[in-house]
């Protein structure tokens, strides 16, 4: 038995409590190439799911405690493009019937043909696959290949950006300032037909309310003072391709009105201009705003909002993809070592954990920045914690292990102790609730005097009253 091309090696989850069809199906798939886990529960199904972080799960509807349809419906909530195949028995058929017009991919019966299974498996697995080559896609088959990340919650967008660009839905990436919006978008652009057309992107919080209109549909000569020619907008100069509105939500509401009946019409009249001219742009919009309180303030109009959500795209913060620091940086200083001219090989340890424990307000972009300053004043080629230090200009976030910290506690509070009783031994273990033998051992574990803690004209001996 063979897989279907191009999904050999896919990793497949299979839940079945019958330990007899869970070791023939794992066989069989394992024999058709795939890398198999198998498991006897929706409960151990779910666990493994965050560590497997399969392609595809196959699992029997008839499950101990949680069946295969709560299953399903939990694996929709938390990875809804991944595929779900349930195996059912004759008595279980219309659940199944049921749970496919819910987003089941597909189901098959008891006993199941084999290459029914298989054939079933490689469908589902093409969904989120790109596709076999750039000319029959229209895209570039590297359309990722400015997104560099091993996140678990990236991958996932991703799958969902990829099935997107196939259509001509209009998106709407949210997330926080540098976070990597216009880079998503630009991918988007290249997944999709349209690949070979313009990619224009335009911030419309950056550029002033009276030249937005201008640069967005265009102008004609004499239309105002400075209008010495006629002037093609962006909407035509991504004509056939995609264009990105950044900062959507920092848009105007008298251009927010005007944009709407572009997109109803897919025409644009300059400025100054009699006739409409069609468009045909793709259109994807990005935003750091909480656009809905910004409609329930009367800040932006809702009709507009429900034209571009089509398909909303959460990009997650630099913060919650931590495992992507290191290979963001690592990236990022090869990339720059070229312009710099310098011979950079990495970071030492130190510094790359300064790096993945810092706080990242800014996301990627601030990231990007620290590795730049880095690389340009770098004098070896092993870039130091203090530089990284120096650039974050932040206090990094220290991670100590459990015995650390207890450590660290159990010291400050003898301190605490000692510094409140003017150095009485006697009154810090009564506070502690220990007796003075067992005190004296931890002051003595931690190194510390009691008389030291004595304030100046103080006539204890630091020991206390012997009782």
């Amino acid at each position: 038995m063979e897989s279907a091309p191009g999904h050999r090696g896919a990793r497949l989850l299979v839940v079945d409590d019958d330990p007899d069809m869970l070791r023939l199906l794992s066989m069989r798939l394992t024999g058709a190439g795939y890398q198999v886990t198998a498991v006897t529960s929706a409960e151990s199904a779910l666990t493994q799911l965050e560590i497997e972080h399969p392609q595809l799960v196959l699992s029997d509807v008839r499950l101990p405690g949680q069946d295969g349809l709560q299953l399903f419906d939990q694996i929709r909530q938390q990875h809804p493009t991944l595929p779900v195949i349930l195996l059912t028995a004759h008595g279980t058929i219309p659940d199944a019937v049921e749970a496919t017009a819910r987003g089941v991919f597909g189901y098959l019966t008891k006993p199941y043909d084999a290459r029914e299974l298989l054939d079933k498996i490689g469908q589902a697995l093409a969904l989120g696959a790109p596709a076999a080559s750039p000319a029959k896609s229209g895209g570039d088959e590297n359309w990722r290949s400015e997104i560099v990340s091993r996140s678990n919650r990236m991958n996932e967008l991703l799958a969902e950006a990829r099935m997107v660009a196939k259509s001509d839905a209009s998106v709407l990436l949210r997330g926080d300032s540098g976070a990597g919006k216009e880079v998503l978008a630009r991918a988007i652009h290249k997944a999709s037909a349209r690949a070979g057309k313009p990619f224009v992107a335009v911030n419309c919080g950056a550029i002033p309310e009276a030249l937005l209109e201008s640069e967005l549909f265009g102008h004609m000569k004499g239309a105002f003072t400075d209008a010495v020619a006629n002037h093609k907008g962006l909407f035509q100069q991504a004509d056939g391709g995609t264009l990105l509105l950044d900062e959507i939500g920092d848009m105007p509401p008298a251009l927010q009105v005007k944009l709407l009946r572009v997109l109803q019409e897919r025409a644009v009249r300059p400025l100054g201009g009699s006739q409409s001219i069609q468009v045909d742009v793709r259109i994807i919009s990005a935003t750091h705003r909480d656009l809905d309180a910004a409609m329930e303030a009367g800040q932006f109009r809702e009709d507009l909002y429900y034209r571009l959500n089509v398909v909303t795209l959460n990009l997650p913060s630099l913060a919650a993809r931590r495992e992507d620091i290191p290979l963001l940086a690592n990236h990022f200083l090869q990339k720059l070592a070229g312009k710099y001219s310098k011979r950079l090989s990495g970071f030492a340890p130190e510094a790359l954990k300064a790096l993945a424990m810092a706080p990242w307000p800014g996301n990627v972009r601030q990231l990007f920045n620290v590795v730049e300053q880095v690389c340009a004043l770098s004098t070896s080629p092993l870039v130091p914690l203090a530089l990284v230090q120096r650039a974050l200009r932040v206090p990094t976030v220290e991670v100590q292990t459990y015995a650390q910290a207890k450590q660290r506690f159990e010291r400050d509070y003898l301190v605490g102790l000692l510094k409140l009783t003017d150095g009485n031994v006697a009154d810090a273990a009564r506070l502690a609730d220990r007796n003075r033998t067992e005190f004296y051992r931890l002051l003595q574990k931690h190194e510390l005097t009691p008389g030291s803690f004595k304030s100046e004209g103080g006539t204890g001996s630091g020991e206390g009253v012997a009782e």
